[in-house]
């Protein structure tokens, strides 16, 4: 562990002592809060600074508190007078402070290490929708209040629906509650701590019968973690790896090619970017939640100097015109009396004539610009994360079978059948090889729906004309414009800036290196796309398009489930099937926006830890509908 800084002094501890915190987490791998309200986030903060102090702290912090109507940034700051020791916290919290419609937000601090996870909306429903199982949770905060401010919180319904994410011995606090409450958790098998009369209180939930928690047919969490491989070296596969050795794993990633990256995500440069959708759609809602990990963890790989911002990445925006099918917004957020317009906008709003200019587009362009959305180069991305403590890389490892070993140990196995690695557990995220591996090694899931996709696109080095002619900002519709990054030469220095356009979508076509016929299509089909996206800027790309020698084209595979959402979890078709067999792979074209989530989505539902989304969004991303699919088929 890093040096620790020097204690910080803390509020009136009523929460944090109640709970027997920070004596209660020593030593555990995860501490996991849940808190009934948000309010000004001290709760959060006294619980951040508790962890900073302690040598013996978890190494992951969870703190999941609802809040149905957030206060805004600046309220938070003002809640904190100005020589607060927590001030520094208070400030990082705010900056993360945006866009929190309704529903689940995770919210990343200390490389991942202390994570808070906000639910906006109403606390019995959220309660009711969502999955946690919480260490120590806090009935009222540190401003406590009365039952009768927030009779919701206090009814007996609402009660028994927290008990449902409590596990034998979660220790309860609470500031300011009445006799009432305390019969009611009583009779729900919490053992009251402290004696009948005084207002504040202490449980320990020990009922007299056996807790029992949704589990959606995941196997139960693991108890330490231990040796992992996976089986990829790109976006998915960093990401897994990121996450785990995040948790204490021992990854190894093992990797057909002799440099990580060196498939689809090797692609010059791409865009992270919300979808949105009028009715707010799962692909809407799951790229929101992908954009926001995205953002985080870039935004800390580049404070740790892994990643340099407007060199490997940025935060730039992204416009998004298409003349075919124009993004519409959610009619909430275009509408003051929502309420949601302030947060909606925080994401994306109709394109100001400012952005239109700029893209030399008409004033009556539909257009819309996401704010939270920018460029990376994907192959800096996978090298930054795969050089995490934890992580080791082997290259020219081509594995053509897995098999399992009565030590509950799986082998990676090579075509001559010799033994490459082994592991407790393995993480598949091959891409389009992921069913071929899951076939040759005699698993049925090699049969899962998973279909390849070819891309293809246009990349060159800038000359003044292209450079001049093109918007500051990357441009996404039927196809994408990133229009500026540095490109590297041939052997990997930096040299001078390209463009890139792209891409194609080739359906079950797996032909590397793509025919000189097919490049030229698909050079004409990113011509014709650039046309649509941005009018302006195609003739002064003609010397390009128009070449009579073309250059080749960047080409490679990619992959989508049948209904184009990412496939994250366990690989066996019950809980108990093929234990230590996971794979994260589907990401089709939204590598950039979706690998880091899913990665963080793989780990929490192997450690049982609060998902970083809406439950309804991670089950929509789970194994069990392609075996389901596969049942659909057969009948």
């Amino acid at each position: 562990m890093p040096a620790l800084p020097p204690p910080l002094p803390l509020p009136a501890p009523d929460c944090l002592g109640g709970c027997g915190l920070p004596t209660a987490w020593a030593g555990a791998p995860q501490w996991r809060i849940l808190a009934t309200r948000f309010g000004p986030g001290l709760d959060f903060l006294a619980a951040w600074a508790a962890w900073k102090a302690d040598p013996m702290r978890p190494r992951l912090l969870h703190f999941v508190a609802i809040e149905a109507s957030p206060a805004s940034a600046e309220d938070l700051l003002r809640a904190l007078p100005a020589d607060s020791p927590l001030r520094p916290l208070g400030e990082a919290l705010a900056a993360q402070w945006w866009g929190l419609l309704p529903g689940v937000h995770r919210l990343s601090f200390e490389n991942g290490q202390v994570l808070l996870t906000l639910y906006v909306g109403d606390a019995q429903t959220m309660l009711r929708k969502q999955q946690l199982t919480a260490d120590s949770v806090y009935l009222d905060g540190l401003d406590g209040f009365s039952p009768g401010a927030a009779p919701e919180l206090w009814s007996p319904e609402a009660l028994k629906n927290l008990a449902r994410h409590c596990r034998r011995g979660t220790l309860l606090a609470a500031a300011n509650i009445g006799d009432e409450v305390r019969q009611s958790l009583a009779r729900l098998g919490f053992e009251i701590h402290t004696p009948a009369g005084q207002p504040s209180l202490s449980a320990c939930f020990n009922p007299r019968w056996e807790p029992r928690h949704r589990d959606d047919g995941l196997p139960s969490p693991i108890a330490a973690p231990a040796r992992c491989l996976v089986l990829g070296a790109g976006l998915a596969g960093a990401a897994a790896a990121a996450s785990l050795a995040r948790r204490g794993w021992q990854v190894t990633v093992l990797d057909a090619g002799e440099a990580p990256a060196s498939g689809a995500s090797g692609l010059p440069a791409g865009l992270f970017c919300p979808h949105v959708s009028p009715d707010d759609s799962v692909l809407s809602r799951l790229s929101r939640s992908g954009v926001r990990t995205s953002l985080q963890t870039l935004q800390q790989l580049s404070a740790g100097h892994a990643l340099e911002s407007g060199v490997d990445w940025a935060h730039s925006g992204v416009l998004e015109h298409d003349l075919n099918q124009p993004a519409e917004l959610p009619p909430a957020w275009l509408s003051p009396e929502s309420g949601l317009q302030l947060n909606g906008r925080q994401w994306s709003h109709p394109a100001q004539p400012d952005q239109l200019a700029a893209a030399r587009l008409t004033d009556d362009s539909q257009a819309v610009w996401h704010v939270q959305a920018g460029w990376v180069r994907p192959a800096r991305l996978v090298r930054a994360l795969l050089a995490a403590p934890g992580i080791r890389w082997q290259g020219h490892a081509q594995v053509a079978r897995l098999q399992p070993t009565a030590a509950s140990t799986w082998q990676a196995l090579d075509a001559q059948d010799q033994v490459l690695a082994q592991a407790e557990m393995v993480v598949l995220a091959l891409g389009p090889a992921t069913t071929g591996l899951l076939q040759a090694s005699g698993l049925e899931a090699g049969q899962w729906e998973i279909q390849p996709i070819r891309g293809q696109v246009s990349v060159a080095e800038h000359t003044p004309a292209t450079r001049a002619a093109m918007p500051p900002f990357p441009v996404n519709g039927n196809g994408n414009l990133v229009p500026d990054f540095p490109g590297p030469d041939s052997a990997g220095q930096e040299h001078g800036h390209q463009w890139v356009m792209g891409s194609t979508f080739e359906r079950d076509v797996t032909d590397l290196p793509p025919s000189p016929q097919d490049q030229r299509g698909a050079h004409a089909g990113n011509a014709d796309k650039l046309a649509a996206l941005l009018p302006a800027c195609r003739p002064a790309l003609d010397s390009f398009f128009d070449a009579p020698q073309l250059p080749p084209t960047w080409s490679r595979v990619r992959c989508a489930a049948y209904d184009r959402i990412p496939v994250v979890g366990p690989v066996g078709r019950t809980a108990g099937d093929l234990p230590g067999l996971w794979t994260l792979t589907g990401l089709g074209s939204r590598g950039l926006t979706l690998s880091l989530l899913c990665g963080e989505l793989l780990a929490a539902r192997l450690h049982g830890e609060p998902l970083p989304l809406d439950a309804k969004l991670a089950q929509a991303l789970g194994t069990q509908r392609m075996w389901g699919r596969l049942r659909h088929k057969a009948s």
